[in-house]
């Protein structure tokens, strides 16, 4: 039985690509697996043995004494294969390889566009940040075999494997009829460059909807919600303030729930214009309807698939008819739903992903 290390700095035990479809897929079929993580405990859980480390207390200490506490761990355990997913863990990578390992580094985002449009930094400072990242990815490119999560990366990562983020949970069963309410849900972290604004000011402008937000969210910007919602604001809702929400419990809202559609109307920003969100394939799972903003990699994979609307995500004269459509059209929703769940069933689904996983795993232990 070959042994294989996941090691995470930033994401939780219980992540869903990490965990859930990556470990649980390789312990399923024969692999030791070792998950290296921030954890109050070590424990086995379906297969996959978690090892802890203490979470940081701070970013510098993350950059820092993790990392090595990562690495130390790792190195351990002697297995087969390492696969990190963190750019920081890039350094704790390079030591395992100086040793002759097998390394994987595992691309879960467009970091450096995400670096530069954080705000809150200096422009100075955000592009060293990125050439930074910019020199270690190159770096990594010639010493790591390297997984993609999404599509676009393969423009900086042009051999990169891609072993995409689709929806490891079965098809619910759709629930787009006879809905008495006008429920809009948005699943994920929720943050300003995730439209978290624009739901507010359509809670604002809209006094027939109902919105529910289920993400991790700060406490500051759940406070700027409420006031650009204004008096009424207990139409929009927010479900993880200062919290992280496991994927099993948003899993259960999609079940539970009867909702008018799946939101992920982002206001423009070069770091989601070219993204394919999970939660796209997670609401066309659901039978969800998906309404979303009209950047055109988005438009062209939900109007291809038929699974929903897209819209301009700063017109709420737009949103506001393309909501009212679904609801007064109970057929065109039943429509969107069953053709989101064709897709997720043919084609946007972990079941053919996690075979891609297990035969790039065979290739790189083998030498083939």
């Amino acid at each position: 039985m070959e042994k294989v290390v996941h090691m995470s700095s930033v994401h939780s035990p219980n992540d869903p690509r990490i965990f859930n479809k990556q470990c649980k897929s390789l312990a399923k079929n024969g692999y030791d697996v070792v998950f290296i993580v921030p954890d109050s405990r070590d424990e086995t859980i379906d297969g996959v043995r978690i090892v802890s480390i203490p979470a940081p207390k701070n970013r510098f200490e993350r950059m820092t004494k993790t990392i090595w506490q990562v690495y130390k761990m790792a190195s351990k355990e002697r297995a087969a294969v390492y696969h990190f997913h963190d750019p920081e863990l890039i350094f704790a990578g390079i030591l395992l390889r100086m040793k002759g390992a097998k390394v994987i580094y595992d691309v879960h985002e467009d970091y450096i566009t995400s670096i530069l449009q954080k705000g809150y930094l200096p422009d100075g400072i955000r592009r060293f940040l990125a050439a930074g990242i910019q020199l270690f990815e190159k770096l990594a490119r010639k010493l790591f075999f390297i997984v993609l999560a999404e599509k676009y990366y393969q423009e900086r990562f042009p051999e990169g494997y891609k072993i995409l983020n689709y929806p490891a949970f079965n098809i619910i069963e759709s629930r787009t009829n006879g809905l008495q309410k006008k429920n809009l849900l948005y699943t994920g972290t929720i943050s300003e460059d995730r439209g978290a604004l624009n739901f507010a000011y359509l809670a604002r402008r809209l006094d027939d909807i109902n919105i529910f937000l289920i993400g991790r969210c700060t406490a500051e910007l759940h406070e700027k919600i409420k006031r650009i919602a204004g008096p009424d604001n207990d139409r929009i809702r927010v479900r993880g303030i200062d919290e992280y929400i496991p994927h099993e419990e948003i899993i259960a809202t999609y079940e539970k729930g009867s909702w008018l559609a799946g939101l992920a109307l982002f206001p423009a920003t070069p770091h989601y214009v070219k993204k394919e969100l999970t939660k796209f394939f997670e609401y066309m799972a659901a039978g969800i309807p998906v309404l979303c903003s009209d950047f055109p990699v988005w438009k062209e994979l939900i109007e291809d698939t038929g699974a929903g609307i897209c819209v301009n995500p700063d017109d709420v004269n737009e949103i506001s008819e393309a909501i009212d459509y679904l609801y007064h059209n109970p057929e065109a929703r039943k429509k969107m739903s069953r053709a989101g769940q064709e897709a997720v069933k043919n084609t946007y689904n972990w079941e053919q992903e996690s075979k891609k996983l297990l035969t790039f795993y065979h290739k790189i232990i083998n030498n083939t």
